[in-house]
């Protein structure tokens, strides 16, 4: 608590970089990292819903998210071929 109340009143705050743009809160960066983030966390979700809810063996749910996974890819791929 003191050392807060010394950065503020001794005005240290003003020798820090500002945080570059690339880096801000609303950087594409930042944006990509917050997305991938909550896909981790759907494919989390969708994990918990495959072992708990249906039944499906851990193995069995990573066997879908790999096989979910190699089809992306594969469609990803032949739609850039065609770009």
């Amino acid at each position: 608590k003191t050392d807060f109340i010394n950065f503020i009143s001794d005005q240290e705050w003003k020798s820090i970089e500002p945080v570059s743009s690339w880096f801000g809160p609303s950087s594409f960066l930042m944006s990509s990292m917050s997305a991938l983030f909550q896909l981790s966390m759907w494919i989390r979700h969708c994990h918990g819903y495959l072992t708990e809810h249906v039944g499906i063996p851990v193995w069995g749910s990573y066997a879908v998210f790999a096989l979910a996974t190699l089809f992306s890819g594969l469609v990803l791929g032949l739609v850039s071929k065609q770009l």
